[in-house]
């Protein structure tokens, strides 16, 4: 089998680079036996005859075919199948000479490397003594060889790179060239890191409060077991400290079912004006202990968009409810909702405003905001019930709806939240 494999690629080889012979005399035959000179018979007869000459005549020296010896031909078609392979690797990828000059680079290489480009050399590209080590390992053993690459330039990356020989010529002892793909582990690496910050996050935020239940329990249990108003106190106490935990519980098992619908777009009509309303009303006796003026205005009755009903009150309760907390005792929330026509080819789109006229919030706070656990001032976040996941939770509804969430606030004046998605009209015309 391998010998006929082998006899049927030369023969299609040559039948190939003799196409032009093979076609014109084709032809003539045909043409003989269209006039009636020839016999189909013999048209058949005389065109196997015409495959086999040009199937088993050597090559003469001029021609410069001969596909036996290793070539220009046969050169240009190994180049082009490496080219083809490189391309077609998803990761980033380009292989190198034995002198170390890149043959061959796909575009998520070029896309790493800025200086990456064919026909210079290794060392111009990266200079990584590990790397550099595993390549002129691969050289002289002919060994897969991996190494771990660390870039700081233009950004921080981390690349776990493989040096793969790629096969010889029949004969060949000497590696000709090495296949160099890498595989990017920057988003792994911070993935992993996000579920160990979250963890041990969960973790302390969940154990303070355990800790003082079961402090108060044992002084209970022990030496508080008959004083009436101490028992009174440490009630209360764990109470508040049992109400803290389970917002935390519903915050985290929220987060989770949100994230895990990320990928599934809200296929629903809902009105925001009424969403809005139910979210102001449901809130105004909380305005009202925090002495806040809370405060509704709508452009239009109605203003309809795709989205998930409980998610959006979420959304909108969780901005309205830090305005109220965070805002300054006796002053206002504004929550303002309104159409923004479409301009220069951009859809009409919904915007929805919760603002107050608190302390505001320093700037360098302002893009950590709805990070998981960030909390400008701790203390007082905790005090006042906060569980640091709400802007988490609110980030992750807003993209789930393919919408924006922007925050501005200046310190002594004030904040502002807006979410703003695409109207259902602007969204049909998709």
């Amino acid at each position: 089998m391998p010998f006929l494999f082998a006899l049927f690629q030369t023969t299609s080889v040559r039948i190939a680079v003799r196409a032009e012979v093979v076609i014109v005399c084709s032809l003539g035959i045909l043409a003989l036996v269209v006039l009636s000179a020839m016999s189909w018979s013999a048209g058949v007869m005389a065109w196997l005859v015409l495959l086999a000459y040009v199937t088993l005549r050597p090559p003469n020296e001029r021609s410069g075919l001969d596909i036996s010896k290793p070539g220009a031909m046969r050169t240009d078609f190994r180049e082009a199948e490496r080219q083809a392979l490189v391309t077609a690797i998803p990761d980033p990828a380009w292989t190198l000479d034995r002198s170390g000059l890149v043959r061959q680079a796909n575009a998520p290489a070029r896309g790493i490397f800025a200086s990456l480009r064919t026909g210079i050399h290794v060392s111009s590209v990266v200079r990584s003594p590990e790397l550099i080590e595993a390549i002129e390992r691969a050289f002289s053993t002919g060994a897969i060889q991996q190494a771990m690459l660390h870039e700081r330039v233009p950004i921080e990356r981390r690349l776990a790179v493989t040096v793969a020989p790629l096969p010889t010529a029949e004969g060949q002892d000497r590696v000709p060239a090495l296949l160099i793909t890498l595989r990017d582990l920057t988003e792994q690496d911070r993935l992993a890191q996000m579920r160990a910050d979250f963890v041990a996050n969960a973790s302390h935020e969940l154990r303070t409060p355990l800790a003082s239940l079961r402090g108060f329990v044992e002084t209970l249990q022990g030496p508080a077991r008959n004083d009436a108003v101490a028992r009174e106190r440490f009630l209360g106490i764990m109470s508040k400290q049992a109400e803290r935990m389970t917002r935390l519980i519903d915050d985290l098992l929220s987060l989770s079912r949100i994230e895990m619908r990320q990928h599934l777009a809200p296929a629903t009509t809902v009105d925001l004006v009424e969403i809005a309303q139910l979210s102001v009303q449901a809130l105004e006796p909380q305005a009202s202990t925090a002495k806040s003026e809370l405060r509704f205005t709508a452009d239009e009755a109605k203003l309809l968009v795709r989205g998930d009903r409980d998610e959006l009150l979420q959304v909108l309760q969780n901005l309205i409810q830090n305005a109220i907390k965070y805002g300054r005792e006796g002053g206002h929330v504004d929550v303002r909702i309104k159409r923004r026509e479409a301009v220069a080819g951009k859809p009409s789109r919904i915007e929805i405003t919760v603002g107050d006229d608190g302390p505001g919030i320093a700037a360098e706070h302002i893009p950590r905001l709805t990070e998981r656990f960030y909390r400008v001032n701790a203390p007082e976040s905790r005090d006042k019930g906060g569980t640091g996941l709400g802007l988490a939770i609110v980030k992750h509804i807003v993209s789930r709806h393919a919408g924006e969430l922007l925050i501005t606030s200046k310190v002594g004046q004030g904040s502002t939240f807006t979410v703003v998605f695409d109207e259902l009209a602007a969204v049909n015309k998709k």
